[in-house]
């Protein structure tokens, strides 16, 4: 004899997991409740059954093959219900379009009751798919999660996200979610979606202050788009926000003549001043020469984080300028976490203020980025989208990022998450 035990909110679901599980010859030894009702949460009780080893492997086999067989059938029903919200949905609009529209208030009103059932019904459904989780649930330190969060654990582990961040995630919503809020995949969503957005540090966007310039310098490494981000946010400063500034650009990425040919390029399109520089002299000359602008934008050459002669180079711009310089590192969203630690960590010592994030428009996981800015704490504060100067960029917004994470990517910034 084998003896196993369930645990749930009542002790007749407690024992219907029993019967399931072990099948209708099984033993009930004990039942229990193991812990009180609260305000917070519902009671927990447990049952205890007997079962012999060999029905149990019985059972096992029959309950694999009813299981296949129930998942295709519900697949087949939730497929059946789109389509009747579909033809639904045609069949009042058709009636709509070719009268006065609906006949009557009861009219509308029977349409919008329909409406409801066929999504409670398909709520359904997919909740009932997800019992199915429950086999085969992931148990991490002893954490376990429910079949009702099975559809969104699933987007955030596939999205990229570090598996201890969704752990330690996923427990903070199991332990404060309400249990009523439970019942419903949106629900679910939301809360979750809510939870994550709090984790994201993003910098708001401000506008220069009288009399005082604002010097940006952006770093990173090589082909992650410095040059690009830089033009997109020198159109944006000087001619669509709403308070215009005056803008320049010094570039110290002399070694590449085409990135030199580039910047002069959409500087002389856009009429904005540019300064190239070699050593430190010429950039102090050169932000001098640019005093009567409100921002200054410094281009610097891509650099390995492992090339320390090129960092160090950069370090001596900064701390030789005597100037407030605030540094922008520039990272692509296709790169991987571990490389995005590796990265940070050469470069961190340039004194970095905040993430740019370019390339949204090449990758289908953005959990990387959740996960290393919730790690190195540091503020985002623009998205690079694509390569349309300048259009393709805006300021950083963190319910974006999670909606690219859990819905897919899409370049319209105020896109309705899908449910």
């Amino acid at each position: 004899m084998k003896l196993l035990s369930f645990n749930a909110q009542t002790p007749s679901e407690a024992l219907r997991k029993a019967q399931i599980q072990c099948g209708e010859n099984a033993l009930v030894v004990s039942t229990k409740e193991i812990r009180k009702k609260t305000f917070n949460k519902s009671a927990l009780y447990e049952v205890v059954v007997a079962v012999e080893e060999k029905e149990l492997k019985k059972e096992k086999v029959q309950k694999k093959k009813s299981s296949t067989d129930v998942l295709l059938d519900l697949s087949k029903a939730a497929k059946q219900i789109s389509q009747i919200e579909d033809i639904t949905v045609k069949s009042y609009k058709n009636e709509e379009n070719n009268s006065d529209g609906f006949k009557n208030k009861k009219d509308n009103e029977e349409f919008k009751e329909i409406k409801n059932e066929i999504y409670n019904l398909s709520d359904k459904v997919k909740l009932i798919q997800e019992m199915f989780w429950e086999e085969k649930a992931p148990m991490r330190d002893g954490l376990s999660i429910p079949s009702e969060f099975s559809e969104i654990y699933k987007k955030a582990r596939f999205s990229g996200m570090n598996q201890n961040d969704l752990d330690s995630i996923m427990e903070l919503t199991l332990e404060h979610m309400p249990y009523n809020m439970r019942k419903n995949s949106q629900t679910v969503k939301r809360y979750f979606q809510v939870l994550l957005r709090k984790m994201v540090p993003v910098r708001i966007e401000s506008d220069t202050q009288r009399d005082k310039k604002r010097i940006m310098m952006f770093v990173g490494p090589t082909g992650v788009g410095k040059t690009t981000t830089l033009a997109k946010l020198a159109a944006r400063y000087s001619y669509l926000k709403e308070k215009r500034e005056k803008v320049g650009i010094i570039t110290l990425d002399t070694y590449r003549i085409g990135a030199v040919e580039q910047l002069f390029q959409y500087a002389k399109m856009m009429r904005l001043p540019i300064e190239d520089v070699i050593d430190i002299e010429d950039f102090k000359r050169a932000i001098t020469s640019l005093s009567f602008c409100d921002t200054i934008l410094v281009d610097t050459i891509g650099s390995s984080q492992y090339d320390k002669d090129k960092l160090e180079k950069i370090e001596k711009f900064l701390k030789r300028s005597n100037e407030t310089i605030d540094v922008n590192l520039v990272l692509s969203s296709s790169t991987k976490l571990e490389d995005l630690r590796e990265i940070y960590k050469n470069f961190e010592y340039l004194g970095i203020d905040t993430i740019i994030f370019t390339k949204f428009d090449e990758t289908k996981s953005f959990g990387n980025i959740f996960s290393f800015t919730k790690e190195i704490g540091k503020p985002l504060s623009y998205f690079s989208v694509g390569q349309e100067v300048p259009d393709d960029i805006f300021c950083a917004s963190s319910e974006y990022l999670i909606q690219c994470m859990l819905d897919g990517f899409t370049k319209e910034k105020n896109a309705k998450p899908s449910n």
